[in-house]
């Protein structure tokens, strides 16, 4: 995975807890570009798109905090290690560190999250921004209904006090992660051996389901403080955005993503379902690079 890349461990200060490093994979040559992961992943969702992205972008491929093997602040109440204002600050720093100014940014899932805080927080950084399956968080709980949490129900779940989920996940992190990442397949058909080895590997460290737990913790609380204010202040992204969506996923029937996002946006909104469930950059690897390429470019 990833051939011709180079892994790099960027520090990253954080003056209420431990400081720490992000772990990166970064390679090609043009344009900034960043790719952020979704849950329970790493950067290594990205490894069938990535190189192809390298031949016209200078592509970073970063773990979140929390997630794969970056760092993973302890438990707070307030949970603001992991608010997504501090995860945007990493890698805001993490691509200062690689000598990139202005970028085009691409999320999945909870590295949407991110990315969609990044751009509020950071307008002069991010050119470009594309979002994969999600809407905004702050929308998702306030529509929630009886479809969203039996759908999203670890949402509510991986948001419970610690240690009660973490105590849960770390019994059998194994079936736990099948049963999460599934969906009705084998997920060493959907992920591949080599990246489901990684995933589980992951799964297996209880520091990462603790970083993983904070994370929904956060967007639970201080996450959706900082998009009130955000909303009501009228900050919105500033540049030209792109909605993707799995067709066979959640986002596409119980929203319409881009009408969703449209408020959020000061520049165009464009987008489209691909053809794949959630995790549309290894379903669907061809029509998400094809979908990528077009508006990066």
């Amino acid at each position: 995975m990833f051939e011709g890349f180079t892994t790099a461990e960027i520090p990253v200060a954080d003056g209420a807890q431990q400081d720490g490093t992000i772990r990166v994979r970064h390679g090609g040559s043009g344009p900034p570009l960043l790719l952020l992961h979704g849950n329970p992943q790493s950067h290594v969702m990205w490894r069938h798109i990535a190189a192809r992205l390298a031949t016209r972008f200078a592509v970073v491929c970063a773990d979140l905090r929390g997630y794969g093997d970056s760092l993973k602040p302890a438990v707070s109440a307030d949970h603001a290690a992991y608010a997504k204002r501090r995860m945007a600050q990493d890698m805001v720093d993490v691509m200062a560190a690689l000598g990139h100014g202005p970028f085009r940014l691409v999320g999945h899932d909870r590295g949407a999250r991110v990315a969609h805080r990044l751009a509020i927080d950071h307008p002069g950084l991010v050119e470009r921004l594309a979002v994969l399956d999600i809407v905004p968080t702050i929308e998702h709980f306030e529509r929630t209904d009886m479809d969203f949490a039996l759908g999203y129900y670890h949402w509510f779940w991986f948001a419970q006090p610690h240690p009660f989920p973490e105590n849960l996940i770390d019994a059998a992190p194994e079936v736990w992660l099948r049963s999460h990442t599934a969906r009705g397949t084998a997920p060493e058909a959907l992920f591949g051996a080599e990246a489901w080895a990684e995933y589980l590997r992951h799964a297996r460290e209880p520091a990462n389901i603790r970083g993983m737990c904070e994370d929904y913790r956060a967007a639970a609380s201080i996450d959706l403080e900082h998009d009130r204010a955000s909303r009501a202040a009228g900050h919105r992204i500033g540049c030209d955005t792109l909605v993707l969506w799995g067709e066979r996923g959640r986002i596409g029937t119980w929203y319409e993503p881009l009408e969703v996002w449209a408020p959020y946006v000061a520049g165009h909104v464009t987008g489209h379902a691909i053809p794949s469930g959630h995790y549309l950059a290894e379903e669907a690897p061809v029509e998400t690079f094809a979908a990528l390429e077009a508006f990066l470019g």
